[in-house]
């Protein structure tokens, strides 16, 4: 089920006070960014946020589910939580569990950039390199000879 275009906006006015906010249409739901970092969903006109140890005993705490993208396989959940209806309904509470799944995707995307690059794309960077280790120039390969043609009798 789609997400509804009432519901879509409602939500994005009570997220507007989280710094550069975007909404993105995504399968059969709307993506929520705050900058680059995708911190929320929303599906069938419900709203997730991102958890991570950090922050997930609250939605705990209040017994909600947990977003299933196939209700067939449970044991595929992922990291989002459903967001109460109260915490939605006061703008600035929101923001405030929106801000905690901003600093969830933070760290999660951190974690997720190499600190430096791996050594087959180092050498492959190498090979692709115009001048050799030295800093000599690497010499240019010999064109081949034009086959010959078998002659005909």
């Amino acid at each position: 089920m789609a997400v509804r275009p009432q519901i879509l906006s409602y939500l994005l006015e009570q997220l507007g006070g989280l710094a550069d906010l975007r909404s993105r249409r995504m399968f059969s739901g709307v993506g929520l960014y705050s900058g680059d970092l995708f911190f929320g969903l929303i599906h069938d006109d419900t709203l997730y946020f991102k958890t991570d140890g950090s922050n997930s005993a609250a939605y705990i705490a209040r017994e909600m589910p947990r977003f299933m993208p196939f209700p067939e396989r449970p044991k595929a959940v992922m990291s989002y939580y459903q967001v109460p209806a109260d915490v939605i309904e006061d703008p600035e509470t929101l923001v405030e569990w929106a801000r905690k799944s901003v600093a969830v995707a933070l760290t999660a995307h951190a974690a997720k950039v190499p600190a430096r690059p791996k050594a087959k794309a180092k050498a492959k960077a190498h090979a692709n390199s115009k001048t050799r280790k030295n800093g000599a120039p690497k010499p240019k390969p010999k064109k081949k000879a034009p086959a010959r043609r078998a002659k005909k009798r």
